[in-house]
């Protein structure tokens, strides 16, 4: 078995890493491993000179602080689980520091926007009542788009009004759905599933094409196409209504370690930059409306 292959299986089998970490981990050591065999060596064969001669290189292509920090992380890893089973006798990373990287804000959408987002979809249409239930969903649980579109009919309980999540490392959560999340699950149901599913007992919550569940990729470009149509011109990322979810708890009162449940987050210090988030949305609005701002 490839040695990239075996520390990938090991990476699922012990961390229940997701396909999307997978293939990540697979992409940056590929890259080294392409690096290498130009100076004609392999993954057990590198050394630390190699590595910073490589990271440079990468520099001067244009390469950023983050991206090469996060390749770094993936190597780091890859070479403690290749120690550890004997594959090299050292770590050529030993030495090397992790470049320190100051966590982005990430880009989020003010309460007036999500509004027009979520109104955007032509609930006239089979698919624009589709479209308008993932939104409220989406946004009304702070999911990730991974989450949403691998959902099953069996994790929804409109009865209970939660929805039952299986998120990174096979983790299970369960999030209220609030009232009009449930009325518009209620209304797809009612009246657009049937339409979209010719066999409406698959498992698959939201259809895609061939009745199989909707990639992310799709659904991601429906988002665009809504935001296009709402008037939000704001650079919008996968992320965008899962930001919007945990700001707009924050602004009106939550506590943190909610906000971390919801996300499900392992890590509370991941869960707080939207402190930072919500703190600047605050002082923006004390600068805006405060007489002495």
């Amino acid at each position: 078995m490839d040695l990239i292959d075996a520390f990938l299986d090991a990476l699922w089998l012990e961390r229940g890493a997701s396909e999307h970490t997978l293939a990540a981990y697979r992409r940056d050591l590929s890259a080294w491993q392409g690096y290498l065999a130009e100076q004609g060596d392999t993954l057990t064969t590198s050394s630390s000179e190699q590595l910073v001669n490589w990271f440079e290189q990468r520099r001067a292509q244009g390469y950023q602080l983050r991206s090469n920090a996060r390749l770094l992380s993936s190597l780091r890893s890859f070479y403690r689980w290749a120690r550890l089973n004997a594959y090299v006798d050292s770590d050529p990373l030993a030495t090397i520091k992790l470049p320190r990287v100051t966590p982005g804000l990430p880009g989020t959408l003010d309460e007036t926007e999500v509004v027009r987002l979520l109104e955007a979809p032509d609930t006239s249409t089979p698919l624009g009542v589709r479209d308008r239930a993932m939104l409220e969903l989406l946004y009304a649980c702070g999911l990730r788009v991974s989450e949403l579109v691998g959902l099953t009919l069996d994790a929804l309980n409109l009865n209970q009004g939660v929805v039952r999540v299986r998120g990174k490392g096979d983790k299970d959560r369960l999030i209220p759905l609030g009232e009009e999340a449930s009325a518009w699950l209620e209304r797809y149901f009612r009246t657009a599933r049937n339409e979209l599913m010719s066999d409406p007992m698959r498992p698959a919550l939201f259809p895609g094409r061939a009745n199989r569940a909707m990639t992310r990729q799709t659904f991601w470009h429906r988002i665009k196409a809504h935001a296009l149509t709402a008037g939000i011109s704001k650079p919008l990322s996968p992320h965008t209504l899962r930001h919007a979810f945990a700001t707009h708890l924050l602004n009106h009162g939550a506590n943190l370690r909610v906000v971390q449940l919801l996300l499900g987050h392992s890590d509370l210090s991941t869960t707080q930059i939207y402190t930072h988030v919500a703190q600047a949305r605050l002082e923006n609005l004390h600068a805006h409306h405060h007489p002495r701002g």
